[in-house]
C-alpha cells in the first residue's frame, strides 16, 4: 500500500518513507504496470495525436514539440497518421486513438479538410487542434499573417518597389495566411500585389517557380513561403546569373536549422514550436480535468530572422 501511494504521489506519505521505495524501486529496475494501474483509475496517461503523413518540416517539428511537452507532464503519446486527407482518412484516425482510450487528442490539422472533419468530434472527447483555422474547437496557432507581413514590410523598407511572392499549396492554412500577410502589406504601402507563383512547399516546386517569376520586371525581392522552396528559388537564380542579394532579395518562413548556411545566409521567420507544444496541451489539459471544451484561440507570433539574403536594392 505504501508503494502504491509513492507510485500515485499520494501526499499520505512522509519524505523520508518516499526516498527509501524510490531508493529500492531503482535499485530493484521496477516498473508500475501502466495497463493494471489504468484499471483503477481510468486514467491511461496517453494522449493521442493526429497529423498529416510528411516530413515537411512545420508538421514534423509540430509533432515533436508536442511529444517533448507531453513527456514533460508524464504522459506518453500515441499517433496517428493521415494516409490522406480527408474527412474518411480523419475519422478512421480518430477512431483508432479512441481505441487506444487515449485521454485527449491533439490533432494537427494544416489542410482544410482535416479542419472541416473536427467539428463531428463528440463534444464529451477533449481535442485541440494546431494550426486548424477556425476549427470549432481550442486551438493554438503560430501568426502566420504577421510573419508574412513582417517579411514583406522588411522588403519594402529596404526600398523594393514590388515584392512577389512563392505561395505554398492553397489548400493549406499556413499558406493562406502567409498570401493574406503578404497582401496586407502591399495594400498598406500602396503596392499593387503582382500574380502569385504557387509551389507545394518542396524545393523543386521553389526552383520552378522562380524560373517563371526570372525575366518580370522591376523584380528586386520575393517573399517565399517556406525555406525549402527558397532553396530551389535559389537555385534557380544561380542558375540565371542572378545573385541575391545584390540583384533579388529573398525571404523564406519557417527558420529550417539548414536556413543559416544557405549561399547567402537566409532571411525568414521562426516559428515556435516548442511553445506550440506547451500551449497545445495545456488546453487539452484543462478538457481532461473537466473543464468544459471552448473556442479558445492562442496565437503565438513568430520571430524575424534577418541574414544575408536580403538588402536594398542597386
Amino acid at each position: 500500500m505504501t508503494v502504491s501511494r509513492v507510485i500515485n504521489d499520494q501526499p499520505t506519505v512522509s519524505q523520508v518513507t518516499r526516498q527509501r521505495v524510490l531508493a529500492a524501486m531503482t535499485e530493484l529496475g521496477y516498473r508500475p504496470n501502466v495497463a493494471a494501474r489504468a484499471l483503477v483509475t481510468g486514467r491511461t496517461r496517453t494522449l493521442g495525436v493526429i497529423s498529416i503523413d510528411t516530413t515537411l518540416y512545420g508538421p514534423a517539428s509540430m509533432l515533436l514539440a508536442i511529444e517533448r511537452a507531453a513527456r514533460d507532464i508524464g504522459y506518453a503519446i500515441s499517433i496517428a497518421s493521415l494516409p490522406n486527407v480527408d474527412r474518411r482518412s480523419f475519422g478512421e484516425a480518430f477512431e483508432a486513438l479512441m481505441a487506444q482510450a487515449v485521454e485527449g487528442i491533439i490533432a494537427i490539422t494544416p489542410h482544410t479538410s482535416t479542419t472541416t472533419a473536427l467539428r463531428h468530434v463528440p463534444k464529451d472527447v477533449p481535442v485541440v487542434a494546431v494550426e486548424g483555422g477556425r476549427a470549432p474547437v481550442p486551438t493554438v496557432a503560430v501568426d502566420q499573417r504577421l510573419g508574412a507581413r513582417t517579411a514583406t514590410e522588411h522588403l519594402l523598407s529596404l526600398g523594393h518597389a514590388m515584392v512577389a511572392h512563392i505561395a505554398g499549396p492553397g489548400d493549406w492554412h499556413e499558406a493562406q495566411e502567409r498570401e493574406r500577410g503578404w497582401r496586407d502589406a502591399l495594400a498598406d504601402a500602396e503596392r499593387e500585389a503582382p500574380d502569385v507563383v504557387r509551389g507545394d512547399w518542396s524545393p523543386r516546386s521553389g526552383y520552378e517557380a522562380a524560373r517563371k517569376l526570372i525575366g518580370t520586371p522591376d523584380l528586386t525581392a520575393i517573399f517565399v513561403a517556406n525555406d525549402q522552396m527558397a532553396i530551389g528559388a535559389l537555385r534557380a537564380l544561380s542558375e540565371a546569373g542572378i545573385r541575391v542579394p545584390d540583384q533579388v532579395s529573398i525571404v523564406g518562413f519557417d527558420d529550417i536549422p539548414e536556413a543559416e548556411f544557405f549561399t547567402p545566409p537566409l532571411t525568414t521567420l521562426r516559428q515556435e514550436f516548442g511553445e506550440v507544444g506547451r500551449q497545445s496541451l495545456a488546453l487539452l489539459m484543462e478538457q481532461v480535468e473537466g473543464a468544459p471544451r471552448s473556442r479558445r484561440r492562442i496565437v503565438i507570433p513568430p520571430e524575424f530572422i534577418v541574414r544575408e539574403s536580403t538588402r536594398a536594392p542597386r
